[in-house]
């Protein structure tokens, strides 16, 4: 595997977190980010919120439309990793099938199910997404009126009601020297 002078890897990859809303998925790859930044790393961040205003405007929440999300998503992943950037998505991709799918696509991909109670994604909620939910005004919200499938096998669970972000980054970061995905440090 071609690196440059700090001994990363010039081949991209795509970590992929999924978890329910307000789970802290975005919290940590804007950590990870940062994290692999300093490693080197040219990184691009696809925050599921931000995709969806931008890349999949007009989209749904239909079963149909999230996976026409995913598969957006893991279009614009294989773009930039196959030029060398890591890519970290951040989305709910609440189904399986779509992340298996995404990881067939991708092929240098790690999985990472930011695991977190609903009570305790609800609290963490600022903008009332959950309360809208459960008041009827948001029909087809994962977790609440909408399933979500945690990956029966993932490369990394990350308990973030206990495990603080800087300890998420760092498993990762090891799973990722684990994968081969990042060197070793000397």
């Amino acid at each position: 595997m071609p690196s440059n002078a700090c001994g990363c890897s010039l081949e991209g990859f795509t970590v992929w977190l999924t978890g329910l809303p307000c789970s802290g998925k975005s919290t940590i790859s804007i950590e990870l980010a940062r994290c692999l930044r300093l490693l080197g790393h040219r990184v691009e961040v696809l925050d599921g919120d931000l995709v969806r205003e931008h890349l999949s405007k007009g989209l749904g929440y239909s079963r149909e439309d999230r996976e026409e999300n995913v598969r957006r998503i893991a279009y614009v992943s294989g773009l930039l990793a196959r030029n060398g950037v890591v890519v970290i998505v951040a989305a709910v991709s609440p189904f399986v099938a779509m992340r298996a799918e995404a990881r067939r696509q991708l092929g240098r991909f790690s999985e990472v199910y930011v695991n977190c109670p609903l009570a305790e994604c609800e609290r963490r909620d600022v903008k009332g997404m959950y309360a809208r939910a459960r008041a009827g005004e948001l029909l087809g919200f994962t977790g609440v009126d909408a399933p979500y499938e945690p990956p029966p096998a993932p490369d990394v669970t990350l308990d973030t009601e206990r495990e603080g972000v800087e300890e998420c980054v760092h498993r990762i970061t090891r799973a990722l020297r684990q994968q081969g995905y990042l060197a070793t440090p000397p």
